[in-house]
């Protein structure tokens, strides 16, 4: 009986990667930096100067996309969650996080991130410092990501009153 299940779940495992592998470009797929070109963050979203740069779009090959975003001193994203999580990778500066409920957490230059699916939380700059990561969202449904409320004022400076 393992063996039979075994035995499936091999089965369909090399049936989805063989159907993925017909979706994806025969070679490899090079997606430079100076054709993306970088937005502002919507108002709707973030508060304070967010710029936001697409590293690659979610494609056939892998429902997934990247985004370089950089916050200025005091700026952060909205509450949001993802429906297939997220990571995030800092590449400069400190910045802070928090799920909802639970700490605020200083991120570092080199840190990494893993927001499960469904996970309200926020990031962005400390007041003082930018910050800038890579976001990794995979999508499901065709969606990355649920945006909700702005992190208020009192939210975002209670670290401070630690």
């Amino acid at each position: 009986m393992i063996a039979q299940r075994i035995a499936a779940l091999a089965l369909l495992t090399a049936a989805g990667t063989v159907a993925m592998a017909a979706d994806a470009p025969a070679t490899q797929t090079i997606y430079r930096a100076a054709t993306q070109a970088p937005s502002q963050g919507s108002a709707d979203t973030f508060t304070g100067a967010v710029a936001v740069q697409p590293v690659f779009p979610a494609g056939a090959a892998v429902s997934m996309s990247a985004g370089r975003v950089t916050f200025q001193p005091g700026a952060r994203s909205a509450w949001h969650t993802h429906p297939a999580g997220q990571y995030l990778i800092v590449t400069a500066g400190t910045g802070w996080t928090q799920a909802e409920g639970g700490p605020v957490e200083e991120l570092h230059e080199g840190d990494a991130v893993w927001c499960p699916p469904g996970v309200k939380h926020w990031h962005g700059a400390t007041p003082a410092t930018a910050m800038t990561h890579i976001a990794l969202s995979a999508t499901r449904d065709g969606r990355n990501v649920q945006w909700l409320e702005k992190v208020s004022e009192a939210q975002y400076r209670k670290p401070r009153d630690r």
